[in-house]
Parts: C-alpha cells; structure tokens; sequence
C-alpha cells in the first residue's frame, strides 16, 4: 500500500486524505497545530463561539455536483443550512439597499428605490439571472480530460466566460457609475475595494440568489471536524502538534518529511496542503520557484492579498430585525492610518448555541492590505502596544455598535479582536492572507496544476491554485491531486 504524507490539515489537506484513503492508499495528515481545519475554524470566548471562517459557503443546493462532494466528505452530510433573507443590507443617507436572495424581490426593491435607474437595473438583474447557469466545475481537472471533455466543459462555461468577457477588466467603481441614485452607486461601489473586478459581485450574488452559497448551521468550525471525523472513519492517521520544517530530497524525489518535534516521516507521495510561500521557502528552500507564485508575490498592486482585523462582540440581548449581514456608516477613526467610515456587523442571532441564552455574537471584518499588514508585522515586535492597539479598536467597534443600536448602550463587550498577524500565526497565512489572490482589472487567472517542477512526487493543493479562491477550491484541489496520483499509479479514482 502507498503512502501519502498530506502536511497541512485544513481543507485541502482533509479532503486529500478522505480521497486518498477511499482509493487505497495509506496517508497521515500532518497539523501544526491541535485542532485541525486551518483557517475554517471557530473558538470560544467568555461563553460565546466566534465562527472565524464562514460568512457564506458555496456548495450549499442540494441536487449539485459541488453539494454532494461536500456530502461525500461528510462537510454537509446531512447538515441543514441558514439561508440568509440578504446577502448584504447596506445603510446610506437614511435608506437601505438590500441584496436580496429573491432576485426578482431585489430588482422590484431597487426600481421601488430609484425609478429614474430602470434599465441599469435590468441589465443588472439579467446579469446575474444568466450567471445563475454557472456551477464551480468538481470533476476532473481541465489537464485530465480528453478532447470531448473539454468541448463539454467549454460548453458548460459559456455564460461565466460572458461575464469575464464583459466585466472582468471593469472595476466595481467604475461599473457603480451606471446607477443614478447614490445609494445604489456606493452600495455596488462598495461590494470590494476598489479596482477590484466587477465580475466577482455577479458571480457571489448569482450564487447566493439561486440558493448556492448559505451557510451551514454549526458554523465552520463543526463542519472542519464532520471533515475530521470522516477521514478516520476511512482509517486516516492525523499527527497533531506536528510542524513540517524540512524535506530530504534525493534524485528528484521527496523522501522524508521532518517536523518541528523531531519527528520524521517517510511517503511515496508529499501533498503540501499548505501555503504556498511555505511550501517553496521554507521546505524547498527556494530551490524549486515557481513563475506563476512569484509574478504574483511581487506585485502587490495587481494581485494583493486581503487579511483581517476579526471583532466579535458580545450581547446580553437578542434583536430580531438586524439582517445577517448589515453595513452602516460609523463616526470614522482610523487604523493603522487609514480612516474607517463604515463598517460591516454579522449577526449570529441564528445560531442560539454561538452564545448564553438569551444573548447574541456579532462580528466585524475589516480588511487590511499590503501596507497594513507592514504596520502590523513591525508593531508585533512590542507585545504591549500590539494588544493596546487590538484593545483601542476592539473599543471603536464596540462604540459604533452602540452609537448605531443605542438600545445595546452597556449591554456589549468585546470578545476577541484577530490581526493580521493572528492568520499567520495560527494558520502559517502568508501576510495573514485568508483568501488567494483577489480579482483585479489587471490580473490574470491562476490555473495551477499543483506539480512541483524537477519533483515528481510533490503535489500542492489548497485554495491558491485556482480561482475565486476560498473552500470550495481547497476541496476540489484536494481531490484532485489524488486524482493526478491515482493517474500515476494506473489506479481508477473512486470518487464516491
């Protein structure tokens, strides 16, 4: 029987050992840390949960070929999931836009909202009616198929390939320039940073509206260990607390895996489930670089990385008619020099085991990019000013919440405040980077075969290697690699 050395256990890594194990091989998946999951994870806080991953799972209609991989890694597998009335409620100047899931209920609220915004609002809803077609491709991989395949899944790509088309090189800020009515043009605007490709807001909203992307009750951290679970159950070997640090390599071949406990371990096939900049600096040492990763780690600008400031807040009280999501201007304050004027809350109120009875969780994201993360690296050094500087914007957070929910004035506390530095720290995130390269006007696809040049038994898995990023990529380059090296083996894949 062969062996696989699978080193990373977040979901790339879990659902490489659950389809290594299904297809006969042997294989020990290697975790930095004690819990496994990566950075699809929760954590508990003064009697409340905190879910740090999920804010909506593609993958979640029952009766698609993405669902029942989910199911075949027992993720969803009889899971039940929250399906969010609006993707995002979005404030502005005393009116509320909505992204509802009923797309015809959107359009109706948004002509209701801006009459003179008609036609701009139909091809908006046309958009994403014809982006509903799209499902994320989970068979296998364009360099397995043969030529009929490959007519087939060119086919099946035509209406997202419109989309790319039409909108992949216009940025969301220029795209909102098509709406009159100022609320409708800031809440388009707003959907991602600016420069940032008008593409990715009709495919997540053509997810969301066809019942493709809710999210899974339990949050992120149980569905990590249903992961856990079913990857034992098929009799998988998971070594907790266990670093990888270095490779032996002879003849191109990876012959050992070595960790941080000293312990070292033997494979016919390494599956780096990690992050790439962990893969080629720290274990290979940069002696094996790869184009694609480096065009990209050395232009920022073109193909940046979004990390987080994380806030959960905790409420001694329940209110029913704040929508999951909710983005509200704020009196602004500043991080790391750059001034905050609105804020995004989620609210868990769906979930009454994430808290005390008869109290709420909410959370707040705020993105950090290149510089910040600088910011933040140099002010890790002082352990001091580093938490006072967590604390001071926990604070804001807190009086943002308060100024906008007077009701909630003395009834919140913060929990919890992530940086930049907590995603790696934990997750070994390159730049605290919690999603792959985000979709600019000027970047080009990452299609990522996972094969290590001049190594013939190194594969690389994980949500890098192709676009948009996020879970759904981590399991289906999981799968895939075992699929290229079941191909190698001359062994048929069992997918089920």
């Amino acid at each position: 029987m062969k062996k696989l050395v699978i080193i990373g256990g977040g979901i790339a890594g879990l659902s490489a050992g659950i389809f290594a194990q299904k297809n006969g091989f042997d294989s020990v998946i290697l975790e930095k840390h004690h819990t496994l999951g990566g950075e699809c994870t929760g954590w508990d806080r003064q009697g409340y949960h905190i879910d740090g991953c999920i804010h909506w799972l593609v993958g979640t209609k029952k009766g698609t070929a993405i669902h029942d991989l989910w199911n075949t890694v027992g993720a969803l597998d009889g899971v039940e999931c929250f399906h969010p009335e609006s993707f995002l409620s979005f404030e502005y100047d005393g009116v509320t836009v909505h992204f509802y899931r009923d797309l015809e209920r959107l359009k109706s609220s948004w002509i209701e909202l801006s009459p003179e915004d008609e036609e701009a609002i139909e091809g908006f809803y046309q958009t994403i009616k014809r982006l509903q077609t799209f499902e994320i491709p989970v068979g296998k991989p364009m360099d397995m198929m043969n030529i009929i395949e490959k007519v087939k899944f060119l086919l099946s790509m035509k209406d997202a390939g419109y989309v790319m088309q039409k909108y992949g090189k216009v940025s969301l800020k220029e795209y909102a320039k098509n709406f009159r009515h100022p609320a409708l043009r800031e809440t388009v605007a707003f959907f991602m940073p600016d420069g940032y490709s008008a593409s990715s807001l009709f495919f997540a909203l053509a997810s969301f509206t066809k019942g493709q992307a809710s999210i899974p009750y339990g949050g992120s951290k149980a569905m990590a260990m249903r992961m856990v679970e079913r990857y034992l159950e098929l009799g998988g070997t998971i070594e907790k607390s266990c670093e990888a640090m270095d490779l032996t390599i002879k003849e191109n071949q990876v012959k050992n895996v070595i960790c941080k406990n000293n312990k070292t371990f033997e494979a016919d096939y390494i599956v780096a489930a990690c992050d790439p900049k962990v893969l080629y600096q720290t274990l290979l040492k940069g002696k094996y670089p790869d184009k694609q990763f480096e065009q990209r780690y050395n232009d920022p600008k073109v193909y940046p990385l979004a990390s987080n400031m994380y806030v959960s807040i905790g409420y001694e009280g329940t209110i029913e008619d704040i929508p999951r999501t909710l983005n509200f201007p704020v009196t602004p304050f500043e991080i790391n020099a750059v001034q905050i004027n609105r804020i995004s809350i989620n609210n868990y109120q769906y979930e009454p085991l994430f808290a005390p009875k008869g109290h709420t969780v909410f959370t707040c994201a705020i993105n950090q990019f290149h510089c910040d993360y600088d910011a933040w690296k140099e002010l890790y050094k002082n352990q001091g000013a580093y938490k006072s500087e967590k604390a001071r914007i926990g604070e804001e957070i807190l009086r943002s919440m308060e100024e906008r929910f007077p009701e909630m004035k003395g009834k919140l506390k913060v929990l919890d405040v992530v940086s930049p530095m907590t995603y790696e720290r934990y997750c070994n995130a390159y730049r605290g980077a919690f999603m792959a390269f985000l979709p600019t006007i000027g970047s080009k696809e990452m299609a990522h075969k996972g094969v290590i040049k001049g190594l013939d038994n190194l594969y690389l898995s994980g949500q890098w290697l192709q676009p948009p990023g996020g879970l759904p990529v981590a399991l289906i380059t999981g799968k895939d690699t075992v699929m290229r090296i079941c191909k190698k083996e001359k062994k048929k894949f069992i997918a089920h």
